[in-house]
């Protein structure tokens, strides 16, 4: 079974980008890049919704190299990129297929709505976490309301020099957290994926 990380950067008020989508405050340095450059060569696949890979590409990556690239989407009929494969289907049957084949560790990266509905599925096996020393006030936040509690374990925390605190959290299984713990009521569906 392959395993799944979403990765994200965040405001310390949790939120993932401006309203705009705007992600100026992002403070990339080579620490950062160490961090993930190391992270890089344990997976071959990146996948994220139309909204992050919008973002992405509005930064100059139309497609990560050296990994299979894949985008979400319920409006994007046609792949901007012959690198990037677009699936317009259920993203949690697709990664769930995708997890159980061959290969490396696959990331998912930026937007919430989509880790919303993975983490619910039981989907992601860890979460790393870069938050940044500003509050934005307002913007993207990194997630919605869920359906349920996910429980998470610290693995790995560590200060940055530029200020920020990258950490990383494996998700508890279902079996885990059914042992024992309290669980939040059902609450109603969450967003859609992709847009």
């Amino acid at each position: 079974m392959r395993k799944v990380t979403f990765g994200v950067a965040n405001s310390l008020d949790n939120f993932i980008a401006r309203v705009d989508d705007a992600v100026d405050w992002l403070r990339w340095t080579p620490e950062v890049s160490a961090i993930m450059s190391k992270f890089w060569k344990t997976i071959d696949t990146v996948i994220m919704c139309r909204r992050t890979y919008d973002i992405a590409r509005k930064m100059g990556s139309s497609a990560y190299p050296g990994v299979k690239n894949v985008v979400f989407s319920l409006t994007l009929k046609v792949s901007p990129d012959p690198n990037v494969e677009l699936v317009s289907g259920d993203a949690v049957g697709y990664l769930r297929k995708l997890k159980a084949g061959n290969g490396k560790g696959i990331c998912v990266m930026g937007g919430g709505v989509l880790a919303n509905s993975l983490l619910e599925a039981d989907l992601i096996d860890e979460i790393g976490v870069n938050i940044h020393p500003v509050l934005l006030g307002s913007g993207i936040p990194l997630f919605g309301t869920m359906r349920r509690e996910v429980e998470l374990e610290l693995e790995e925390s560590k200060v940055l020099k530029n200020g920020c605190v990258y950490l990383l959290y494996r998700v508890k299984r279902s079996r885990e957290r059914s042992k024992g713990t309290s669980r939040r009521p059902a609450r109603g569906p969450s967003k859609k994926v992709g847009a």
